[in-house]
């Protein structure tokens, strides 16, 4: 039987993890190396050039923190899979060749390897499915790292799950650390067939379904709320999403849809223009009409309706997205989530070592529960994620707080902070103007 050791290669040289190999070669084997992804295969019994398409392993790495997951199924692989898959690698043109090491290279920077098998990404590289894919674990991994470093090196837990209805996701979950009492950014390819009640939701709201009963779709995005601890800091979420949905008749339906938003718990006036003005430079490299008219969607989505009031200081926000062309809206997707870590980590690193109160906590408490509100109610995501059967429940909460609070009647007093930010919350702002 074929044995193979697996070395995950993390920038970490570990004596204990070379050894088998030397004991290996003094057994007389031949060793044989090839690096994939971070993970190289040593086997006796010659090239072994198995990619993490081929199903052998599956190898984290977290920019300095190290999440190395390597499985040895290749114990169980047979000699003839083996050659298949070798003869598969040396049977691609150079062409070929080279987009697999610029994938496998990608793949490097990813919390986790993609939900969608590699060779199929390949096989699918123009496919905008595949490129949204690739994008939204790229800015998980932006935005991970980008957190882990501002909270001292912390590390995420990064949980990849599968849907037995089709795809799955990796969610990456930072949970009472130094600084964040919640960070969760949560990637999800998933397909299958529209379940009743998520049809139904998108035909009130405009979408034009032919069908009646079961619909091909396919649905992908990234999706984070990052709640710290200080009260000073305030909270971010973010979603960048792709949909297709397919007809009897064979018929393609599909849009992008995301936005980013903000919500402190105090209003930092420079912090809300900072904020609003990274945004709208990511819109007007690809229209000028972007900022303005998806700024109103996001003040008019926002919003808890039986309170009457925002629940932050908004910014882009917007659904349905689907001309004047895939590729460039595409693009312009790629720009707002891209903009996510210059607009939001320069803020955190500001409030950093802030000083607060029990009375300031208690506040933000207060907010919380705000929060919690609209994402239960009426959150459009939370409540198609609910509807789509097989969903992973842990990941659609995962924007809910650790902690929040409910007091009966409390209204903060005239004058105050608490008040500065309620009038805001009810009356939007122009925040680059």
């Amino acid at each position: 039987m074929s044995q193979l050791i697996a070395l995950a290669r993390c920038g970490i040289c570990a004596r204990s993890a070379l050894a088998p190999v030397a004991a290996h070669q003094r057994a007389g084997g031949t060793a044989v190396s090839r690096r994939l992804c971070g993970v190289r295969w040593l086997s006796r019994h010659g090239v072994r050039k198995i990619g993490l398409g081929d199903g052998v392993c599956t190898g984290l790495l977290v920019g300095g923190a190290v999440l190395v997951g390597v499985t040895a199924v290749g114990f169980g692989l047979s000699r003839q899979r083996a050659v298949m898959a070798a003869e598969r690698w040396r049977g691609g043109t150079e062409r070929d060749q080279l987009a697999r090491e610029e994938m496998l290279q990608k793949c490097k920077h990813f919390m986790s390897d993609p939900v969608t098998n590699i060779d199929q990404l390949l096989e699918n590289k123009e496919n905008m499915r595949t490129k949204m894919e690739l994008l939204i674990m790229d800015v998980q991994a932006d935005v991970c790292k980008a957190l882990a470093e501002v909270d001292g090196g912390q590390t995420f837990k990064v949980d990849r799950w599968h849907r037995k209805e089709g795809g799955g996701g990796i969610s990456c979950v930072l949970q009472d650390s130094k600084v964040f009492e919640k960070a969760g950014v949560n990637v999800s390819v998933v397909f299958g067939n529209l379940s009743e009640e998520a049809a139904k939701q998108m035909r009130s709201r405009g979408k034009s379904l032919k069908t009646k009963g079961k619909l091909p779709f396919c649905a992908m995005g990234v999706s984070s709320v990052i709640h710290p601890k200080n009260p000073h800091i305030p909270t971010i979420h973010f979603n960048y999403r792709y949909f297709e949905i397919e007809e009897a008749d064979g018929q393609k339906s599909w849009w992008f849809g995301g936005g980013t938003d903000l919500t402190p718990t105090y209003l930092n006036k420079d912090d809300a223009v900072h904020f609003h003005k990274t945004l709208k430079e990511a819109c007007d490299k690809h229209d000028k009409s972007y900022y303005p008219t998806f700024k109103k969607w996001c003040d008019d989505y926002f919003v808890i309706k039986h309170r009457g009031e925002r629940r932050g200081v908004g910014g882009i926000f917007f659904d349905d997205l689907n001309s004047p062309s895939a590729e460039g809206l595409f693009e312009f997707v790629q720009s707002c989530a891209k903009a996510v870590v210059p607009c939001y980590i320069p803020i955190v690193r500001k409030h950093l070592h802030d000083s607060y109160t029990a009375e300031e906590k208690a506040w933000q408490q207060l907010r919380r529960g705000r929060y919690v509100e609209f994402n239960l109610v009426y959150d459009r995501g939370t409540k198609f994620g609910l509807a789509t059967p097989g969903s992973r429940i842990e990941s659609i909460l995962m924007s809910l707080p650790l902690t929040a609070r409910w007091e009966y009647m409390h209204s903060p007093a005239k004058g105050t902070s608490e008040a500065e930010i309620m009038e805001v919350l009810r009356n939007p702002k122009d925040w680059v103007h």
